[in-house]
């Protein structure tokens, strides 16, 4: 029931009063508190997030980079977020300003957790971005356009992805802090990446190709593999952005006990009857 409540909570535009509602509905008893502290505090959302990483699909060699604004009160906060060319987010980082140093953390974030090498990074002209791109990623050709430009590459496919965390946080009350920010978007990423097939978990849990799957397929499929990763959660002292994850072989289970047999009891996703 943890697992579904944070599953609700991660993927759906659902506040912690929401989801406390839920489970009520269900004849379980927690509190708003329990619900924050299960998502934020307690880095469920990364661990499920630091489990989902390793069976992601290999990054592609091109990225694009950009930064959504969100306020708390009059305050801004900034998440920077790259993708690569096949929409697959690279990596996530909340912030307190738009400068240097914070480009410079979000590369070097993105750097040492995946081992990104792209041969070209397409940003806005914001000057920092380019300087931490030249510094941090020396063989990647930085490539300054925008949104809509008559020349070069726009920056559209990442300002379009920029809608599914802005969604998100509009049924919330922003985010208290920034370390509870970034353990909140790195789980919301985990189940969007789950949900668009970016992991290989996916379709070992779903057992056809992605593009095949119906709407319906996706939303069961995200759940079984939740449920699956759950089974794999350990407590760890460092917070999981700390450590660099390896992406586990083809055909590899994120753990080495319990999944296999989870997923075997629960099968491949039921359909309804239509009769």
């Amino acid at each position: 029931m943890l697992l579904l409540a944070v599953r609700w909570a991660l993927r759906h535009p659902l506040s912690a009063t929401r989801v406390l509602a839920r489970l009520a509905e269900r004849g379980i008893d927690v509190s708003k508190r329990t619900v924050l502290r299960w998502v934020q505090v307690q880095h469920f959302g990364p661990l499920l997030a630091t489990e989902v990483r390793k069976h992601r699909r290999p990054l592609g060699t091109k990225g694009y980079v950009d930064e959504v604004v969100f306020f708390r009160g009059e305050e801004k906060r900034y998440l920077y977020r790259a993708i690569d060319e096949h929409g697959q987010v690279v990596d996530v980082l909340f912030r307190a300003h738009r400068a240097t140093e914070s480009a410079t953390a979000f590369f070097r974030h993105a750097l040492a957790r995946t081992g990104w090498q792209p041969t070209l990074v397409i940003s806005d002209p914001h000057q920092p971005s380019v300087r931490a791109i030249q510094e941090v990623l020396p063989e990647a050709e930085p490539s300054r356009t925008g949104l809509h430009r008559a020349r070069g590459e726009p920056t559209k496919p990442i300002e379009r992805r920029h809608v599914f965390p802005r969604d998100r946080l509009r049924a919330s009350r922003s985010l208290q802090a920034l370390a509870t920010g970034q353990r909140f978007f790195e789980g919301f990423e985990a189940l969007h990446a789950l949900r668009r097939g970016h992991s290989r978990l996916t379709e070992r849990v779903l057992g056809v190709d992605p593009a095949q799957a119906t709407v319906h397929d996706q939303v069961r499929t995200v759940a079984q593999a939740v449920t699956v990763l759950g089974t794999c959660l350990r407590k760890v002292v460092a917070p999981p952005s700390d450590r660099q994850v390896s992406p586990a072989p083809a055909g590899a289970w994120p753990c080495l006990s319990g999944p296999l047999s989870i997923l075997a009891a629960l099968g491949p996703p039921q359909h309804p009857s239509t009769s």
